[in-house]
Parts: C-alpha cells; sequence; structure tokens
C-alpha cells in the first residue's frame, strides 16, 4: 500500500529532480521497476513542449523519440480518448508497427504495464506508465489488480504536483479561503473517509458533505477529491500529520 509520505514527498518537491526522485521511488515500492510521465501543457502544445520524466533507458528513450514512436504508440492515443486505465495487452498493439514497437521496448525491460490518462482542468494532457519486465498475465495481473486503486492515487498526486513543471514555472497560486467545515471536511478525506462516513462524524446529512466537498473543488479549480488534498497539501492549508489520520 501506497504511504502518505511518499505522496507528499512528491507534492513537497521544490525542483524536477526531487519530483523525479519522488516517483521512481512510490513506483518501485509499488513493485514497479520502470515508470514514465509525460504531459503537455494544452492538447495543441507541441512535443518540444512536453515535459517527460522517466526511468526508462536513455538509449530507448533516445530511439522513442527519434523514430516517433508516440505516433504509433497505443497508449498515446488511448489517453488522448479516454480517462480509463490501458493495461497492456498482447492485443494492445496490432499494428506492424505498434508490434515493432513493443519487441523493442521488451528488450528494454518494458514488457508489462499499466498506463493512466491525464487531464487538467486548464486543458493540460498527459499520461504516466507503470512498468516492468515480467511477462504479462500470470501473477503480474495479480499484482495489478492488487495494487491499482494505489497507482491512480500515485497518477493522481503525480499530476498535481506536475503543473507548476509542466507550465514551465513556479505556481504563484493563491491560497482559496475556506470556511471552518469545509477544512474540516477536507481533512477528514484526506484520512480517506467517505461522504456518508464524514457525515455520520460531523453530524451533518450526506448532501450536505458533498455539497462542501462540491465547493472545495471549484474553490481549488480541480475534478476529484484526490486532487483537492495535493492542492491543499502543497499551499500548507493541512498537513499529513494531522490529528484526523
Amino acid at each position: 500500500m501506497v504511504e502518505m509520505a511518499q505522496l507528499v514527498r512528491l507534492v513537497e518537491s521544490k525542483d524536477e529532480t526531487n519530483w523525479h526522485n519522488a516517483l521512481v521511488d512510490v513506483a518501485s515500492s509499488l513493485g514497479f521497476d520502470s515508470v514514465m510521465c509525460a504531459a503537455v501543457p494544452s492538447k495543441h502544445a507541441g512535443v518540444e513542449s512536453s515535459f517527460v520524466h522517466s526511468n526508462y533507458s536513455l538509449e530507448w528513450r533516445s530511439h522513442y523519440l527519434s523514430a516517433k514512436l508516440y505516433e504509433v504508440d497505443p497508449t498515446v492515443t488511448h489517453c488522448r480518448r479516454s480517462v480509463l486505465p490501458l493495461v497492456w495487452e498482447p492485443e494492445t498493439f496490432i499494428q506492424h508497427r505498434q508490434i515493432e514497437l513493443y519487441e523493442e521496448a521488451s528488450g528494454f525491460g518494458i514488457r508489462a504495464g499499466v498506463t493512466f490518462p491525464m487531464h487538467g482542468s486548464n486543458g493540460e494532457a498527459g499520461l504516466i506508465s507503470f512498468a516492468t519486465d515480467a511477462l504479462p498475465g500470470g501473477s503480474f495481473t495479480d499484482r495489478l489488480v492488487h495494487y491499482m486503486a494505489d497507482l491512480a492515487l500515485v497518477r493522481d498526486y503525480a499530476f498535481e504536483s506536475a503543473l507548476p513543471f509542466i507550465h514551465g514555472r513556479a505556481s504563484a497560486e493563491p491560497v482559496p479561503h475556506m470556511t471552518k467545515r469545509e477544512l474540516e471536511v477536507l481533512k477528514w478525506i484526506m484520512a480517506g473517509k467517505s461522504s456518508w462516513e464524514i457525515s455520520r462524524i460531523t453530524s451533518c446529512a450526506e448532501a450536505t458533505v458533498n455539497f462542501h466537498i462540491s465547493n472545495i473543488r471549484q474553490k481549488f479549480g480541480v475534478n476529484t477529491r484526490q486532487q483537492a488534498i495535493v492542492k491543499a497539501i502543497a499551499l500548507g492549508m493541512i498537513t499529513p500529520e494531522d490529528p484526523h489520520r
């Protein structure tokens, strides 16, 4: 299970080197020795403006870019059109160039994996892939089922914490005003509580809790609860050591 401290390390990274190391470490702790995160500030941005961090071998990365394999990579195509993760299967790579891509990648230890799309509220787009040299299916599938929720959580934290780097500048985002109740709800979300559980704890209706959560997302300009938590931690509004945990 992913530790909150690992996610906070991503959020608190002040430069891309520390962020990169934090991402590689959390991926490794979940059994994936290879990870790649790539994003652009808008769907219309060119490859030259891409934010890319990976521990794939330099030789493979250079070949991938020089051969423009991203033009035939089915994981890239999938992430442009979907918000759902894509588990790599032999059937994923069906065209001739895609089969060649998979065979070449396998030679560099990138054989089985899963790719999560990333779509930001301001038009940012990208993907994050977790890979291993294991054969697809069998024990790899079992591991993936066990860690899928953790990997999705890492995706959320990695994407949100990388946005300042994706846009090529430090964020000067103002801290939004939160009511006392909104902050309380935010802390309970960080503690992993559902809307129903928070309603029981705070003695208010579940619909009221969801209303507060909607306001919180709107104030942060995000789409999910986890993205709100990432922003709140990054802005110093809540801390992982909060007694709600």
